[in-house]
């Protein structure tokens, strides 16, 4: 015959393993939703930078050419060219935003560069000079400061996937073979 504080015990028991059982599914679903709602955050942003006018942007900035910063003001400055401007700044501060919440541990730097931020490389390689020339002229040391950070992350993950990568020289100019 069973013993009713056997019964008791082993109904005391279940009781327990249910509440753990919840308790980890709970957790688990926590976090698929966090890593979701990290995705989504990356893919709003990014949207930005992958759709038409984003690739549109972002052929017009590596395509613009200037001798020294003088140079580049008079092309490409606010004072001279607002459309040049806005679409620079539209650019820097989308990667900017990307690299803060990079440095807050907001979104990850896996989703970010599978999700279009790659072209961050392309993009620093080519304004890193003029950046920081308008740091020093203007904004201060830390102006940009994310977009930098984002850069450098993705480039280490870039060379983790590829350690052959170069940043090529020309970005976007068809170079043949010899």
């Amino acid at each position: 015959m069973v013993d009713l504080a056997l019964l008791q015990s082993v109904s005391y028991m279940a009781g327990a393993l249910g509440v753990c059982v919840a308790a980890i599914y709970y957790v688990m679903t926590l976090r698929a939703s966090e890593r979701n709602r990290r995705i989504q955050l990356v893919s709003q942003i990014s949207n930005d930078l992958i759709n038409f006018e984003g690739y549109s942007k972002y052929f017009d900035l590596l395509n613009m050419e200037w001798t020294d910063y003088d140079d580049f003001e008079k092309k490409y400055g606010s004072d001279f060219n607002v459309h040049a401007a806005s679409q620079r700044f539209s650019v820097w501060l989308t990667f900017n935003k990307l690299g803060y919440m990079l440095s807050k541990c907001l979104v990850d730097a896996e989703d970010i560069y599978e999700l279009g931020g790659e072209s961050c490389l392309t993009q620093w390689a080519k304004w890193e000079a003029i950046i920081r020339e308008n740091r020093r002229r203007y904004n201060g040391a830390d102006y940009l400061s994310y977009f930098e950070y984002l850069a450098g992350e993705l480039n280490k993950m870039k060379l983790r996937n590829d350690p052959s990568y170069v940043q090529p020289k020309t970005l976007t100019k068809y170079v043949p073979d010899k």
